[in-house]
């Protein structure tokens, strides 16, 4: 999966030849995943049609500061279109347009976005080999990179105007590919290889009949899923449930036991940085499985269980520099249930849910939980999307390795 994928890209087109090339470039960003609004100078609607990009990303065409054809004269804000993307990318980028953007005179639509955008912003350079080497171009690159923003270099080849050399805009794979690798670079989990367990676990009374509980998986999934997205490599330990992922950066490890988990997790424990346990284990299992289906006969029936292992436990027994994350479920005494858990259990976070909150638990598509690290540091949060809940989480993790 790209990293582009599900990003709301800016994309500004000013007036030279090279324009025609931004139609290739939306087809990438859509096929990407990324969702594309489109700004054209009124000079490069010469070169590509609006009708042609607005099309291809599946949004109306930004050019003017109002549509002129339009009886209520709607205005197009400026300022959130800037607050809308997570980044802008101008392709291509003329002479004419890098040196306004240098100096800020703002007479036309994509400047004064581009001066009211608050997320990173890319620029690839398009314009004849002396116009590319001129020194006030030269110096528009020098002060735009001083803004903190990127440029992604001029190809060399052959130019509009016959001569050869230095001064074409990057071609649309090559861009697409240098946003990728200039974004993952970035990404806060970068190179940090994370454990995440999920769901439940099914404990067999026979061949037909299970111990198990409630738990979906969601939570863990989220996670899993928002470290992918924040470039850590992730391995997912999953009990029986019907979620999926689709990111490469997740491998899928499915299990059904407690014992079954607790192997997989054993068996890479000491190649992660962070260990999540999100799933909701079992406490016990039956000590004698049947091998065949037991016949409804007796009007009592009664299993003997037994203990399954404590995977959170025995992780944090063997434990050296891995950041170690617990999930607490309680229904009476919280907080002191889960600061003794922590102690018991050796860990730097724990994540704890109460049944007695409103649109927390199991089978919600919302979860509202208090952090409590090893200092007893107690930070209650709002109810919010378990996907949110997520993001606070991993948020801990950087948070973590930020200070080292």
């Amino acid at each position: 999966m790209s990293v582009l994928n599900g990003k709301k890209i800016l994309l500004g087109v000013s007036g030279g030849i090279a324009a025609y090339k931004t139609a290739s470039l939306v087809r990438l960003f859509i096929k990407a995943g990324a969702h594309i609004q489109v700004i054209m100078t009124p000079a490069s609607k010469d070169f590509v049609t609006p009708l042609t990009l607005s099309t291809l990303s599946k949004n109306p065409v930004h050019s003017t500061f109002f549509n002129q054809d339009d009886e209520d004269a709607v205005w197009n804000n400026h300022v959130e279109l800037g607050l809308w993307a997570d980044l802008m990318l101008i392709a291509p980028a003329t002479a004419n347009t890098l040196s306004k953007m240098a100096t800020g005179n703002c007479d036309n639509l994509l400047i004064a976005t581009y001066l009211s955008a608050k997320c990173p912003v890319y620029f690839a350079p398009a314009m004849d080999l002396d116009m590319y080497k001129h020194p006030s171009t030269l110096s528009s690159f020098a002060a735009l990179k001083q803004f903190g923003n990127v440029m992604i270099p001029a190809e060399s080849g052959e130019l509009a105007s016959g001569l050869s050399g230095e001064g074409r805009m990057a071609e649309p794979e090559n861009i697409i590919a240098f946003l990728e690798a200039d974004l993952e670079s970035k990404l806060p989990l970068k190179g940090k290889k994370i454990l995440i367990t999920a769901g439940p676990t099914y404990e067999a009374i026979d061949p037909v009949r299970f111990i198990g509980n409630h738990s979906s998986g969601k939570m863990g999934f989220d996670i899993a899923n928002e470290a992918a997205k924040l470039g850590a490599q992730v391995i997912l330990v999953a009990g029986p449930t019907h979620f999926k992922v689709k990111n490469s950066l997740v491998e899928v490890v499915n299990v059904v036991s407690a014992q079954e988990m607790y192997d997989a997790c054993h068996s890479c424990y000491n190649q992660v940085d962070v260990a999540i346990a999100a799933a909701a284990v079992a406490d016990y299992r039956p000590k004698v499985v049947a091998s065949q289906k037991i016949k409804k006969a007796a009007d009592e029936f009664t299993i003997e269980l037994e203990k399954t292992k404590d995977i959170l436990a025995s992780l944090g027994v063997i434990k050296k520099d891995q950041f170690l994350i617990g999930f607490a479920l309680e229904t009476e005494n919280e907080i002191e249930n889960a600061k003794l858990k922590i102690q018991k259990k050796n860990l730097d976070l724990i994540v704890l849910n109460s049944l007695q909150d409103e649109g927390a638990g199991f089978k919600k598509e919302t979860n509202k939980v208090t952090f409590i690290d090893k200092d007893f540091k107690i930070e209650p949060m709002e109810l919010k999307s378990k996907e949110s809940v997520a993001v606070d989480i991993l948020n801990k993790v950087i948070s973590h390795f930020s200070k080292l």
